[in-house]
């Protein structure tokens, strides 16, 4: 596979039609090393990239797009757009029946349809429980992802639909696995809620009524990055195997072998 010489590009780069983009180089780890710039990345779909935008991913150097959608995502948004020389792994973190119902409903349901299913905090609620269930039930997915880093996938780009949610994780997973901070990675995934990051939300009733700003609140926290989400998948992992180290070890099956590999691979020094 023929691989272009990358340009570093800057972690704010705002691109017109893929929001959420960034490098994640320069995050500090425990041993005082850092994540090198222009290997990892994250972003929201590709779907709908312009001609520049593409232009500017094809000059990135990428090796793999991992695509964390499921094939529901993948047909309300479209597939991504073709990179020349660069590797497409799909890998769905969430299943296409799993809330299916719920997620027509935000899209479709009228104002009292939200008020029931997202007030009194039951949006947050079940954000949380999302993340907490794609940490416990999607290891094997994981490991899959990191011994591939480990491997031959890099400089990589991960995302998902808003590039917040399943990427996050599958970011903050990496990260851990490497000794990042993990407030160096809470901030990381804070920046999903800058608001030229933001996902556009999509609804049926586009009127002032369907996205009054009640709606709006309503919906927000389904579409926001919060340090309650996060600190719920942290619990999951501790919950279950008891700390990172074990989680790293039994839940992703990662080898120190493996692991020096992705230190070599994403780490300065």
């Amino acid at each position: 596979m023929t691989q272009q010489t990358p340009q570093v590009p800057s972690t704010e780069t705002e691109l017109t039609e893929v929001r959420n983009f960034r490098d994640v180089g320069g995050l500090p780890t425990k041993d005082g090393r850092r994540i090198r710039e222009g290997r990892l990345f994250r972003s929201g779909h590709l779907a709908h990239a312009t001609e520049e935008d593409a232009a500017f991913l094809a000059g990135l150097g990428l090796h793999t797009v991992f695509d964390f959608r499921n094939a529901a995502d993948i047909k309300l948004e479209g597939p991504d757009v073709a990179l020349p020389g660069v590797r497409n792994v799909n890998i769905p973190l969430t299943d296409p029946a799993d809330g299916a119902e719920f997620w027509t409903m935000v899209r479709d349901g009228e104002l009292d349809q939200l008020r029931t299913a997202l007030g009194d905090g039951k949006a947050a609620a079940r954000m949380a429980q999302t993340y907490r269930h794609i940490i416990t039930t999607r290891t094997e997915d994981h490991s899959r992802l990191l011994h591939a880093l480990a491997e031959d996938s890099l400089p990589a780009l991960m995302h998902c639909a808003a590039g917040k949610d399943r990427a996050g994780l599958s970011v903050a997973v990496t990260l851990l696995a490497v000794g990042v901070e993990r407030d160096a990675i809470e901030a990381d995934y804070l920046k999903s809620n800058d608001p030229h990051r933001r996902y556009k939300i999509r609804r049926s009733d586009s009127s002032a009524v369907g996205m009054s700003p009640e709606v709006m609140e309503l919906l927000s926290p389904l579409f926001g990055a919060h340090t309650d989400y996060l600190a719920a998948a942290f619990d999951a992992i501790h919950q279950t195997w008891g700390s990172t180290e074990e989680y790293l070890t039994d839940g992703l099956k990662l080898t120190e072998t493996t692991r020096d590999r992705l230190r070599a691979q994403l780490l300065t020094g």
